[in-house]
């Protein structure tokens, strides 16, 4: 530790609104582009990270977990890679439609294929966290805990919500406007 300072309440929780300001811009951002850029399936994935964000913060109340500046941030990278998850299945979906798959066959093929890359990837940002709260001090152990918490309910949240919303659209209707699943194809 080089220096340390401490802030009134007042000045701390300006830090805290404006952190919650700029996470609500971004997700609002990323709303946008899912919704522009893969039209129904990015509708279904920005209820599936509104339900995940309602878990994870129902968990977060639960154990409790105080939300500092660093907690924050972990829950915001953790919406991130719950959305990356999102577009990593929508991707390989688009895939599989290109091959001239029915729509259930390319949603179920695209989640199957998105998986590995999303288990990896996950664990391996989880060993990061437990490595943070392991070494850190508190401040750090909390950014470790909050997203540690977020990616396991992303994991939940991708493979289990995203996929039931799909299915839930998915029927005799679907193959007919299946120009709402094919958006950024070329």
């Amino acid at each position: 530790l080089i220096g340390q300072q401490n802030v009134g309440a007042s000045l701390g929780q300006d830090s805290l609104v404006k952190s919650l300001r700029s996470g609500i811009y971004g997700i609002l951002a990323v709303a946008v582009f899912m919704i522009f850029w893969y039209r129904l399936p990015g509708l279904l994935a920005v209820a599936a990270l509104l339900i995940y964000t309602a878990l994870t913060l129902a968990i977060f109340k639960t154990i409790p977990v105080t939300l500092t500046l660093a907690g924050i941030a972990g829950f915001i990278l953790s919406i991130g890679m719950a959305v990356d998850a999102n577009i990593l299945i929508f991707e390989r979906l688009k895939e599989e439609l290109k091959r001239g798959r029915s729509l259930a066959g390319s949603v179920d093929e695209g989640f199957s294929r998105a998986w590995t890359s999303i288990r990896d990837s996950n664990i391996s940002s989880l060993i990061t966290c437990a490595i943070l709260y392991w070494f850190g001090s508190s401040i750090i152990r909390g950014f470790a805990l909050t997203l540690a918490l977020g990616i396991l309910v992303s994991m939940f949240s991708a493979i289990t919500i995203t996929r039931t919303l799909l299915k839930i659209f998915l029927g005799e209707r679907a193959e007919k406007h299946k120009w709402l699943f094919k958006a950024g194809i070329r």
